[in-house]
């Protein structure tokens, strides 16, 4: 309805012999003000010389009776035109809504496109901890906002499966007593990696043995390292497989560092004239193009971070076949380094860099700062997890339920680990608040699951007293919350072109406060109010759209709880 809107007023203002501009149109805090509002006239003011109440008459009477299911057109305030819409317009809206169920907020805008979205990228030997379960949320959302466009979207995971970080593991493990025939776990290795980068740290000694294990895994010339470290190897991947399934994603595609080490060295000894020689290392002169220099292959010849990074987009055209586009989540640490990759990309892959986009997110922060994997100063994802599983669980308990149920007090928990990771700007960091993020009173996961078996709660009910959704008959002014279902549609496009799920969140969180508002005051399983077949389409579009919205955020909606 929105692009209806708009195409309208651009019609009018080529008819009046007015400037085009760039105009906003948004939906009033107030719904007193109409269901649109466009500042059009005030932004032409400046262009003509004319007030903005004059331009925004002219607008007004141009429009008048000429925009399907717009009942009138007020002007307001300084020189906003408002829009009000016709009762059926939220009837038919209503309707669709039942009708497209599980389809409802998507569009067709990418059909036929190709999106990769990279995300998590966890590296193995270290711990999977909170700050992992940030970005594979916030990619996850990503992801699934890419397909709310229609786009075929492949989801990719890339790992540090070599480098300096596995020989500090590796080191480690040797000096914990970590034998690749005994038994070890990921938290073992989690603290093997924290004892070999302390003593790299620290120690001179140390600090040459690791460099030596770290060549031995590049040329896998050590029998006992090799087996070490394929051991260690399969049991961090295991072990991540088993954080997927808990936290719902599953990815289409593996790559890893060892992969694109060999590639990324021959593309950058292959490109002397975009990495240049410098003490002995290979190095891409950011400085000439308002960067900065990084190192892609470093003095003893072995391939750095990037020029791994550099390969991995052509891994992913090889095995995923030709895309449309790249978007790639990580942490806003290395958003300046991103930048130099792709700039130096654009000399190798010219096309694949044009194709990629990077998405740099904030960090969860404990209360005595950054976590580190390096001091072990973390917390474990499934620790995490399992903690806040134990709240909701009480809360549960405390609600009066007498029979634990731990797989809803898992969802319930991850929806709220969810919410709190994506309710603010992602490019912020994050603090979690565990009695904020499992309140069932708003502003939370747990508010938007509760308020979604609600519905489902209340449509049963009116089942069982003969009551079924129909729009046959309704009462001729619209409730409150119809107003703000339709708008679901234009919030998930949005929160994709301006990669923001915040919007979602807060979309969700509002419509889910008109509804309670809604259910306070109407009576919906009352087999004698002529009204309550209507109100129950009501219901459970609202149900549908809470759905349907939990869905792009990664988020179960419980039908009880």
């Amino acid at each position: 309805m929105e692009e209806v809107v708009r195409t309208a007023i651009t019609d009018a203002l080529n008819e009046l012999g007015l400037p085009l501009v760039s105009f906003t149109i948004s939906h009033p805090e107030n719904l007193s003000f109409g269901d649109y509002a466009c500042n059009v006239a005030m932004v032409l003011a400046k262009e003509v010389g004319k007030s903005p109440k004059e331009i925004a008459q002219l607008l007004q009477e141009k429009l008048a009776d000429q925009i399907e299911y717009v009942e009138k057109i007020e002007v307001a305030g300084p020189g906003f035109l408002n829009f009000y819409l016709v009762r059926d317009f939220f009837v038919s809206e209503t309707e669709r809504i039942l009708k497209a169920e599980n389809h409802w907020g998507s569009n067709d805008s990418l059909v036929g496109k190709k999106y990769i979205v990279e995300y998590t990228d966890p590296n193995p030997f270290k711990e999977f901890h909170v700050g992992h379960l940030f970005t594979n949320t916030v990619g996850e959302s990503i992801a699934r906002l890419c397909m709310m466009q229609g786009a075929d979207t492949k989801r990719v995971n890339y790992q540090g499966d070599i480098g300096l970080h596995v020989a500090h593991a590796l080191y480690g493990m040797q000096k914990l007593g970590l034998t690749s025939e005994g038994d070890f776990s990921a938290g073992d290795l989690g603290k093997a990696y924290v004892v070999g980068a302390t003593a790299y740290k620290i120690d001179e000694e140390a600090q040459k043995e690791i460099r030596e294990i770290n060549k031995k895994v590049y040329d896998k010339s050590d029998k006992i390292i090799n087996e070490l470290y394929e051991k260690g190897r399969f049991i961090s991947l295991a072990y991540f497989e088993g954080i997927y399934a808990v936290i719902g994603t599953q990815f289409d595609a593996y790559f890893f560092e060892s992969e694109g080490a060999t590639k990324g060295k021959e593309l950058v000894l292959a490109h002397p004239e975009v990495f240049i020689e410098s003490e002995g290392a290979r190095v891409f002169e950011g400085e000439q193009y308002g960067l900065h220099t990084r190192v892609f292959l470093n003095k003893e010849g072995l391939p750095t971070y990037e020029a791994k990074e550099l390969a991995l987009a052509k891994m992913k055209e090889n095995s995923l076949g030709v895309y449309d586009h790249s978007i790639i989540s990580t942490a806003n640490e290395i958003v300046e380094y991103f930048k130099v990759l792709k700039k130096a990309m654009s000399f190798v892959y010219p096309d694949l860099a044009e194709k990629t986009e990077h998405i740099g997110h904030g960090m969860v922060r404990l209360t005595s700062g950054k976590m580190s994997s390096r001091t072990g100063d973390v917390i474990p994802a499934l620790s995490f997890i399992e903690e806040v599983t134990e709240r909701a669980q009480e809360k549960i308990m405390q609600a009066g339920v007498t029979v634990a149920n731990k797989s809803l007090a898992t969802d319930i928990a991850i929806g709220a680990i969810k919410y709190a990771t994506l309710r603010g700007n992602i490019s912020q960091d994050t603090v979690f608040d565990t009695e904020k993020s499992l309140s069932f009173e708003g502003d939370s996961g747990p508010y938007l699951q509760y308020t979604h078996a609600r519905i489902c709660s209340v449509i049963e009910k009116a089942k069982e007293v003969g009551i079924m959704a129909s729009i046959e008959k309704v009462r001729e002014v619209p409730y409150e919350v119809e107003k703000v279902l339709y708008q679901f549609e234009e919030v998930i496009k949005i929160a994709f072109e301006e990669r923001a799920p915040h919007k979602v969140v807060t979309y969700l969180t509002h419509l889910a406060g008109m509804f309670n508002t809604f259910y306070a005051h109407e009576k919906i399983a009352d087999a004698s109010d002529e009204y309550a077949p209507y109100k129950v389409a009501v219901a459970k579009a609202v149900g549908q759209t809470l759905k349907n919205g939990l869905w792009v955020l990664g988020i179960k909606a419980p039908e009880k709880m």
